[in-house]
């Protein structure tokens, strides 16, 4: 039996998704799934956003595309953004990140132009050259040409008006062709960054677009770990791998099933702290593979058997992700496979 229960509220990702649409300026809005919806589900959660009315979906790679097309049906345009190495995949959509791979290919494709990120996409020398090879666009049919914004969390960073006015130039290469600019958080930065088609990721799932403001965006996930066991220690008593934490008088320690293991960072250690019936329990000693411990002196109904909450509302992703001086990001994709997983409908 799993000790840690993931819950995932496909509700709450439809909304954030509607309400980026309210937001952006000029065109539709997209769902970026990639890595299975940054480990939260991408069948399930992309099912309820097309139902929804989300026809656009872009993955990192073609056999997430191939899965996810399994699951969700023929219709919504489904797009690889790190494009297709070999052969044809006639239900997937290449982005194309080269003049290399523009060449290779027929038919339906996204066209991604660096504007500034230098990683995927194609430089200006490139765009360049492409330009002026007319019988490699003929054998194209562009659904949009696109861009990665770069410092997009910070809208006062000078990159994201230089990467607007690069996309834009490139873009009159090209002037029948739909743009694609803005992430989540680009779709924060204003009108100008609107276009046909919007890319948001990591907003669908709840982590902050605009870091240093309050966040727009709704909850979307709950972790809760089980406590195996319950113990009184005494003063002196040292808790955990190493001694780290020692006991300054008598104390009741719950271990929770749940570690690093199953993405609870080691690095929490002195920050994470477990709810239970309205109360706090801060976490002593270190995160083991398999447990984690709590001080749970003076909370009298706690018991093996019992659920606490580790992620939600009270302590969201992005506490975590700063606890440990990363990201989101990382804290979704790192959650471990080992959670019962329950889907609240959209």
């Amino acid at each position: 039996m799993a000790h840690g229960f993931l819950t995932i509220d496909c509700g709450a990702v439809v909304r954030n998704w509607r309400r980026l649409c309210e937001i952006h300026v000029g065109g539709a809005v997209a769902a970026v799934v990639k890595a299975d919806a940054y480990g939260l589900g991408a069948i399930p959660i992309a099912t309820a956003l097309r139902d929804a009315g989300c026809r656009h979906f872009f993955v990192a790679t073609v056999e997430e595309g191939e899965a996810l097309r399994d699951g969700i049906g023929d219709g919504p345009m489904i797009a690889v953004l790190d494009g297709f190495r070999a052969g044809r995949h006639p239900r997937l959509t290449p982005v194309l990140n080269s003049l290399q791979e523009v060449r290779a290919h027929e038919g339906e494709a996204i066209l991604h132009v660096d504007s500034g990120m230098s990683r995927l996409g194609l430089p200006p020398g490139e765009l360049e050259l492409l330009a002026a090879e007319p019988e490699a666009l003929a054998k194209l049919d562009i659904l949009f040409i696109m861009t990665h914004l770069a410092a997009a969390e910070d809208p006062a960073h000078p990159l994201n008006i230089a990467q607007l006015e690069r996309f834009t130039e490139a873009s009159l290469k090209l002037p029948r062709a739909r743009r694609s600019i803005a992430n989540s958080s680009g779709i924060f930065l204003g009108p100008r960054f609107g276009s046909e088609l919007a890319r948001p990721g990591a907003a669908l799932y709840g982590i902050n677009p605009t870091p240093g403001r309050p966040n727009p965006m709704e909850p979307v996930l709950r972790l809760e770990g089980q406590v195996l066991q319950i113990r009184d220690i005494a003063p002196g008593q040292t808790v955990g791998y190493g001694g780290t934490w020692l006991a300054t008088k008598p104390t009741r320690i719950a271990a929770v099933g749940i570690g690093y293991a199953d993405g609870l960072s080691r690095r929490l250690a002195g920050s994470l702290t477990a709810r239970f019936g309205g109360q706090t329990m801060p976490m002593v000693g270190r995160v083991s593979m398999d447990l984690t411990t709590f001080d749970a002196t003076g909370i009298r109904k706690i018991k093996p058997g019992r659920w606490v909450e580790l992620i939600g509302v009270e302590q969201d992703v992005d506490a975590i992700a700063d606890m440990t001086g990363t990201i989101g990001y990382e804290v979704l994709t790192s959650l471990g496979k080992r959670f019962r997983r329950e889907y609240l409908a959209a």
